[in-house]
């Protein structure tokens, strides 16, 4: 066996026994540490933010004399800001924002944390509020994925308008849960779309024989394991393989045709990427612009950015911190 074969195969054992332990400690240290909805929700004031943002410019080209006598008017004002009882007002400035952010990883873990934000909206929504998700994401899981648009799709079941910003990125699982929006925000250079499914499943069978390794698999039910990564693989397994993901994805389109009806499938549902003007121009997005923009428009209304910070002990931390090297090094690998 030549040089670069031994190493290889040393590298692919030392690989197998790290990847086994680190899964072993990951759930060791997690136990206890599972996300069982203990937590709070961290709420800010955004329109507070960008008032104070204007009064830190105006002040830096104000005399000192004229900005003592600004702050006190700035003080009277803030007193007098208190909003009357919802149910005596009318007025649209006093209908609240609600902001959310979703940064997706490949495995969708932050749904979780949107599901408890999704449901204190609900609980406390009135007519005439409003939501935005700021959403940025590569895709990943499906079904991680999936749970997220139906959280998403809950706020178009209360009726609530939905606006989901996309400044950077919503590709593939990204995109499913950005269709579920109302109106559908982009900046002029993220990319949406990637509407496909990939499954890749590495084969280390002959490098394992050459080694001199022996790998048993069993398995009950016909299609129990379609492709295996240690053993033999044959055309039967990888047609259902084939026929696994054309469901997925034809799933994908039907979920698409829901919530944006004038898309055309056969044009959009290729796995490409698009752009600004050309999302708009596809039908994929409804309108060019960032979220900074929609939230300064608006911010004479209250705005209120929701977070949900679950409690984490060592445990959890570092089995988390764990997951994401390994995904980091998967990612470098495969990308």
């Amino acid at each position: 066996m030549g040089f670069f074969e031994s190493y290889g195969l040393f590298l692919l054992q030392f690989g197998t026994v790290a990847a086994i332990l680190a899964f072993a400690v990951a759930r060791a240290l997690s136990r206890g540490g599972e996300d069982d909805g203990e937590g709070r929700l961290v709420i800010r004031r955004l329109d507070h933010q960008l008032r104070d943002l204007g009064r830190d410019l105006r002040d830096a080209s104000m005399p000192r004399k004229a900005r003592r006598a600004a702050h006190k008017a700035d003080k009277k004002a803030d007193k007098t800001d208190a909003a009357p009882d919802r149910s005596e007002a009318d007025d649209a400035s006093l209908r609240r924002i609600f902001v959310l952010d979703f940064e997706g990883d490949v495995a969708a873990r932050q749904v979780s944390a949107l599901a408890m934000e999704v449901n204190a909206i609900l609980a406390e929504a009135k007519p005439g509020d409003e939501v935005l998700l700021r959403l940025s994401s590569p895709g990943g899981a499906v079904a991680g994925y999936g749970l997220g648009a139906a959280q998403l799709e809950r706020l178009r079941a209360a009726e609530l308008p939905l606006t989901v910003a996309v400044d950077k990125v919503a590709a593939s699982g990204g995109y499913m849960m950005a269709a579920v929006a109302e109106t559908l925000l982009v900046a002029p250079f993220a990319m949406v779309g990637s509407i496909g499914v990939v499954g890749t499943v590495p084969n280390f069978r002959r490098l394992l024989e050459r080694g001199g390794v022996e790998v048993e698999q069993h398995t009950a039910g016909r299609f129990k394991r379609t492709l295996t990564m240690v053993g033999e693989n044959d055309e039967a397994g990888r047609e259902k393989f084939k026929e696994e993901l054309a469901a997925i994805h034809d799933h994908f389109g039907r979920h698409l045709q829901r919530w944006r009806p004038a898309l055309v499938l056969d044009r959009v549902a290729t796995g490409e990427v698009w752009i600004g003007e050309q999302a708009l121009e596809l039908g994929l997005v409804d309108a060019i612009g960032t979220s900074d923009a929609w939230l300064l428009e608006r911010r004479e209304r209250p705005i209120l950015a929701l977070r949900w910070k679950a409690s984490q002990g060592l445990g959890r931390r570092l089995s988390t911190g764990l997951q994401s090297m390994v995904e980091r090094v998967v990612a470098t690998l495969v990308g």
